[in-house]
């Protein structure tokens, strides 16, 4: 039997050829798998869970599971079926290619075809792949040729064994009894994850604001599930691949106002995680990007609100603009009433013709029902900062006073309010004063102090505080 591969190796300087049919069926277009569920988590992870049936005869036979996942995680499989136990299992993920073909075929014999380009007619000789690494060297009798693709096409004489059309995986029966009955394999396997993307549209005068949650679906693990029952988990499972130790948080970067809800959603839950089956049945391609949606609210209170957050002695020569915040809700009463899970908010306005515009976009964690959020949009044009160290002075050995200034413009013809922060107060010790201000702050942690600034339409206001700190 020879085999002929229909594939033109445009990355070699060689060409394949090969019968397609020679392969048999199972190695066809057709899908090899059974009833599918799949569970998606976050984390570049999913759960298969595949139902076929198998013909059993008594005693040991190798059946061969066709379309399981190409970044299947072998260690994890579990084959559940009645009367046969598991002897041996391997997973072959040796896909045929015309350079996997190539590169089996060294120390073989193969058939050149080449073609007169004037008069059509064939030649064919036989050669000896000598290597392919970087393109095939052959040996044609007595001499030794790099083929380019002129070369027409290669006959091979035959498939090799253990590589294959599609990711397999093999697993040695024991079986009771002759007989078909049905048997789940269950693995876990990368390249397959999901987040969600918000569409929300904000009303600045009427306050509120309209909200569209879509599950965004990426298959990157080289295999099709066809018509799957799909079921996504919102939260961070632990991995033991994933464990590269302890992890340091950052300063937050992050506006002021984000707080954790309490409330508890009307969604199903798997021990600390929200579920969020998908309504039907879905093909789940590879190298493809779904979009299914999962939230669809209208009229959700909303405000805009500025900020800006100072680091420690941190002293500008030039203004500089302070962040666009919106807040809003996702408690059930006078929010979008759900768990949101990770994902992107992209916010849009309408102009004054109506027309939505994009005006910024932010992430968000895994957020409870009855969450307050504060997201960041952008820097406001007109709205402006200067902080200035105006005096700093040791006043012992273990003690400073630093007095700061921080002036707000307003080029707006209505007035700002600008939640003013200043950062790194009091990092380890915990005995940080503020001396004098001349407005009252919020000490809303140890290391942070907020002032809630009026800045007049068209003015100007500023702020003045001193601090007594170790630093």
């Amino acid at each position: 039997m020879r085999i002929w591969l229909a594939t033109t190796m445009l990355w070699a300087p060689a060409l394949a050829c090969a019968q397609t049919t020679a392969l048999s069926q199972d190695e066809g277009a057709r899908s090899g798998q059974g009833d599918v569920a799949v569970t998606i988590y976050n984390n570049d992870l999913a759960l298969i869970q595949d139902t076929r049936q198998l013909a059993l005869p008594r005693g040991r036979s190798r059946q061969d599971f066709a379309d399981v996942s190409a970044a299947i995680r072998p260690e994890t499989v579990t084959l559940k079926t009645t009367g046969a136990s598991i002897v041996e299992q391997n997973f072959d993920y040796d896909l045929l290619s015309p350079q996997k073909l190539m590169d089996k075929a060294v120390g073989q014999t193969v058939t050149l075809v080449r073609t007169n380009p004037a008069t059509g007619a064939e030649t064919r000789e036989e050669a000896r792949v000598l290597a392919n690494n970087g393109g095939t060297i052959v040996q044609i009798g007595s001499r030794i040729e790099v083929l380019d693709r002129s070369a027409g096409r290669v006959i091979f004489p035959t498939l090799p064994p253990n590589l294959r059309a599609r990711p397999t995986l093999s697993v040695t029966l024991d079986s009771d009894a002759a007989g078909t009955r049905p048997a789940t394999l269950s693995y876990l396997s990368r390249g397959l994850g999901w987040k969600a993307d918000y569409v929300a549209l904000f009303d600045e005068k009427a306050g509120k604001l309209d909200v569209q949650g879509w599950i965004t679906l990426n298959n990157t693990s080289g295999t099709t599930f066809t018509a799957a029952k799909t079921l996504l988990v919102a939260g961070s499972v632990g991995s033991a691949e994933d464990d590269n130790g302890p992890r340091y948080s950052a300063r937050p970067t992050t506006p002021r106002g984000n707080q954790p809800g309490t409330e508890t959603a009307n969604r199903e839950q798997l021990g600390d995680f929200y579920l969020y089956p998908l309504a039907e049945r879905t093909t789940i391609a590879n190298a493809q990007t779904k979009q299914v949606s999962f939230l669809d609210v209208a009229g959700s209170p909303a405000a805009k609100a500025y900020f800006y957050r100072n680091p420690w002695l941190a002293t500008q020569s030039e203004a500089r603009s302070v962040d666009t915040v919106l807040t809003f809700s996702s408690s059930r009463d006078g929010g979008l009433g759900d768990a949101l899970p990770a994902g992107i908010v992209r916010v849009y306005m309408r102009d004054a013709r109506g027309a939505p515009q994009f005006i910024g976009e932010s992430a968000i964690p895994h957020t409870p029902m009855g969450s307050r959020l504060a997201l960041k949009t952008g820097e406001a044009f007109d709205v402006k900062m200067l902080p200035v160290v105006e005096k700093r002075e040791r006043i012992s050995a273990d003690r400073w006073r630093t007095t700061m200034r921080y002036t707000l413009t307003n080029a707006r013809a209505t007035e700002a309010v600008v939640d003013v922060a200043q950062d790194g107060l009091d990092t380890w010790w915990h005995d940080t004063r503020v001396v004098t201000e001349s407005q009252p702050s919020e000490r809303v942690t140890a290391d942070e102090a907020v002032w809630h600034v009026r800045v007049p339409a068209n003015g100007t206001a500023s702020v003045t505080a001193t601090f007594d700190t170790r630093y």
